[in-house]
C-alpha cells in the first residue's frame, strides 16, 4: 500500500529537511538546501527514484516511533520474532557540510537488519556513478557528489542500482550510517562522529525548547510546533519555508499540488507573534532581518513569496518523469503565484514591523523608509483587483481580505507615527482619511446586510475564511454583530465536519482549478481563535482539541486534512498549521499558559 502523508516524521539541520517513513525509509530528502534538487524523491514517484530504506529484514511498519522529547532526534522501533531493534535518525547542524545520520540500536534478542540505499540526483532523474573509495562508498554525478560510511564497517554490494547491506545486531550492539553531501569538485569533508552528533543534537534540542514560555494545555503539541518551525527554518537567512516538500497533494489523484519549498510574506505576522509569545525573540529578529531584505527595493515590485535567501525568480514548470504522491501530477517545481499580486502582503508586512517594534526589537536602519515607500504605494494601488491571499489562478477580483489589509497597513503607520513621533516623514492625515475610507468602503461593498455576514470579494455571495481574521486585525471589535454574524455563517457554509474550508470549490471556483481540497488547518485554527474571541470559549476549546489530535503519531500537521478518508493532505509538515496551533493555544489559554 502507499504510504499516507501522516506516515511520515520530520528530520532536519536547519539548512534543509528529511522526511522518515514508518517503514523506515528516508523516502525525501534535498540538498543541500531545502530548494534544492531532491537526492530521494520516492516520496513523489517509486523506488527507483531514490530512498534510503533501513529495518528488519522481512519487516514493514515499525512498532512504534517517538521523538525524543523536546527534540527533533526520531526513534523508530520494531518487536520482531527474534527480538526488537531501534533505528534513530537526526541531521546534526552542519558545520561544512549536511550529514544524514542514522544508527541502528540493539534492545533485545538479535535481529537481522537490511539497508537499501538508491541515490537519486535531480529529483531522481540521474543514477550517479558508484565507487569505493577509503572505506566509503562514493556517489558522483554532476555537481553532487555523496559519502556512504558506517561505524563499525558493514560490508556493502551494489544490486539494482543501489547499494545493499545486511548485518545482524544483538542486544547493546550498535551500528552507525553516515551520509554526506558535498559539491563533486571540492574534497571530501571532515567527518563527523556519529555517536557525538547525536549527544549533541539532543542537548542542542533541548536547551532551545527549554525557552519555551508557555506552560499551559497541550504544552507538548506546542513545543513541537515551535520545534517544527524552527526546523523548516533556513539557518544562514533566518527565512521560514511554508513547508520542506512540494507536490504533496490537496486532492489524491488531483492537479491542485504545489512547490511551497520558499518563504511567504503572509506568514509574516502570524509567525513573529508565535515566535515573539513564546519567548523566541532571536528567532523573530532573524525573521524580520530576512524581511526586510527581501522587500527592498521598489514597493511596486514586492513579491508575495521569496527564495531562502530572498531570491525572487521562481519559474513553475513540471517533472514529468515523477508519478506524483499516490498518482497525483504533475509534480512542480518552482511557483508561478510568485508573479501574482496580493495586495494584502503590504499589510502583513507593516503589521509585522508594528509588532517588531512592539516587541522591541532594535530598528534596522531604513526600516521606516521603507515602510512610507510602501504605504505611496499602497496609497493608490490598493484600488486594485488582485488575486488575494489565496493565490487563486481564476482571475482577479476585489478581494474583501485584501482590502482589510489595506486598512492594516494604514492603521499600523499612524500607530507608528503616533507612538513614535521621531521617526517623522509620512503622510498621517492622508492616512488617517484613507484609513477611514477603506474602512467605509469595506463595510459597503464587502458586507452582505440580507446574510449579515463579510463576503469573500465585492459583490460575491460566497464565503472566505480570512474573513475569521477580521476582529483579530482589529478592523472590528468581535462583539460587532457584523463579525459574529461572518462566524455564523462561516460555521454553517464552509465546514466539513466541523472543520473549515478556505472557500467553496463547488461550482464555478474561484480559483480556476478542477476538483476540490479538504479542510484547512490553519482556517480551522482562525475558527477556533474566533469562536473564543466572540463568547464561545467552549466551543472554541473542543474544537482546539480535536485539532491537536489530528496530528500524526509525532505531531505533525499537513496544511489540509480530509475529515472523511481521516488522512492529511497538502505539503507537510506545513509551518501554517503550526503556527496556528502556537497561536490559538496562546490566545485560549494565554493568561494561564503564558510564562
Amino acid at each position: 500500500m502507499h504510504p499516507q502523508i501522516e506516515d511520515y516524521a520530520l528530520i532536519g539541520d536547519q539548512q534543509t529537511a528529511a522526511l522518515v517513513g514508518t517503514d523506515g525509509s528516508v523516502d525525501w530528502l534535498c540538498l543541500p538546501r531545502f530548494d534544492s534538487a531532491a537526492c530521494f524523491a520516492k516520496l513523489l514517484g517509486d523506488e527507483d527514484n531514490g530512498h534510503w530504506l533501513i529495518a528488519p529484514k522481512g519487516a514493514e511498519r515499525c512498532t512504534r516511533r517517538a521523538y525524543r522529547p523536546d527534540t527533533l532526534v526520531l526513534d523508530t522501533e520494531w518487536e520482531t520474532e527474534d527480538g526488537s531493534v531501534r533505528v534513530t535518525d537526526l541531521m546534526p547542524q552542519r558545520d561544512r557540510a549536511p550529514d544524514l545520520v542514522r544508527i541502528v540500536e540493539g534492545l533485545s534478542g538479535e535481529v537481522t537488519m537490511h539497508s537499501v540505499l538508491r541515490l537519486r540526483f535531480d529529483y531522481g532523474s540521474i543514477v550517479p556513478w558508484m565507487r569505493r573509495a577509503d572505506g566509503h562508498r562514493v556517489a558522483v554525478a554532476g555537481p553532487d557528489a555523496a559519502w556512504l560510511r558506517s561505524e563499525p564497517e558493514v560490508r556493502s554490494w551494489g544490486q539494482d542500482f543501489g547499494t545493499h547491506a545486511e548485518f545482524t545486531v544483538a542486544a547493546g550492539e550498535k551500528v552507525a550510517f553516515v551520509l554526506t553531501w558535498h559539491p563533486s569538485h571540492e574534497p571530501r569533508p571532515p567527518l563527523i562522529d556519529p555517536f557525538v552528533a547525536l549527544e549533541h543534537s539532543v542537548e542542542d534540542w533541548r536547551a532551545w525548547a527549554a525557552h519555551c514560555r508557555y506552560d499551559g494545555p497541550h504544552r507538548d503539541a506546542v513545543v513541537r510546533s515551535l520545534i517544527t518551525l524552527k526546523a523548516l527554518t533556513y539557518k544562514p537567512t533566518g527565512g521560514i519555508v511554508a513547508a520542506p516538500t512540494t507536490s504533496l497533494p490537496e486532492e489524491p489523484g488531483g492537479v491542485r499540488n504545489w512547490d511551497y519549498r520558499f518563504c511567504w510574506l503572509r506568514d509574516s505576522t502570524l509567525t513573529l507573534g508565535a515566535l515573539l509569545s513564546a519567548g523566541y525573540l532571536e528567532e523573530a529578529e532573524a525573521w524580520r532581518d530576512w524581511l526586510l531584505r527581501a522587500v527592498a527595493g521598489n514597493p511596486a515590485d514586492l513579491q508575495i513569496m521569496y527564495g531562502l535567501a530572498g531570491e525572487r525568480r521562481l519559474p513553475e514548470f513540471e517533472l514529468p518523469w515523477l508519478s506524483g504522491f499516490a498518482e497525483s501530477t504533475p509534480v512542480r517545481i518552482g511557483n508561478d503565484a510568485v508573479n501574482q499580486l496580493q495586495l494584502d502582503v503590504y499589510g502583513e508586512v507593516m503589521d509585522s514591523l508594528s509588532l517588531a517594534r512592539l516587541a522591541g526589537m532594535h530598528p534596522q536602519p531604513q526600516m521606516w523608509e521603507l515602510q512610507c515607500a510602501l504605504m505611496d504605494f499602497l496609497g493608490t494601488a490598493w484600488r486594485e483587483p488582485d488575486e488575494g491571499l489565496w493565490e487563486v489562478r481564476g482571475g482577479r477580483r476585489q478581494f474583501v481580505h485584501s482590502k482589510v489589509m489595506t486598512w492594516v497597513a494604514l492603521d499600523r503607520a499612524v500607530r507608528t507615527l503616533e507612538e513614535h513621533p521621531e521617526l517623522g516623514g509620512g503622510d498621517p492625515d492622508g492616512w488617517r482619511a484613507l484609513r477611514e475610507e477603506v474602512h467605509r468602503e469595506v463595510c459597503e461593498k464587502g458586507y452582505d446586510p440580507e446574510r449579515n455576514t463579510f463576503t469573500q470579494s465585492y459583490g460575491s455571495r460566497e464565503l472566505d475564511a480570512s474573513l475569521l481574521l477580521i476582529p483579530r486585525l482589529g478592523f472590528l471589535p468581535p462583539d460587532d454583530p457584523r463579525v459574529v454574524g461572518t462566524v455564523d455563517a462561516i460555521g454553517k457554509e464552509l465546514t466539513r465536519d466541523g472543520l473549515v474550508r478556505r472557500y467553496s470549490t463547488e461550482g464555478d471556483p474561484v480559483d480556476g482549478l478542477p476538483g476540490g481540497e479538504g479542510t484547512f488547518l490553519v482556517c480551522s485554527f482562525w475558527y477556533a481563535d474566533a469562536l473564543h474571541a466572540t463568547g464561545r470559549a467552549k466551543e472554541a476549546r473542543e474544537l482546539f482539541e480535536r485539532l491537536v489530535g489530528l496530528a500524526n503519531d509525532v505531531g505533525l500537521l499537513a496544511e489540509e486534512y480530509d475529515p472523511v478518508a481521516g488522512h492529511q493532505l497538502g505539503n507537510f509538515p506545513q509551518a501554517f498549521s503550526h503556527i496556528g496551533l502556537v497561536n490559538t493555544a496562546l490566545a485560549l489559554f494565554g493568561n494561564e499558559g503564558a510564562g
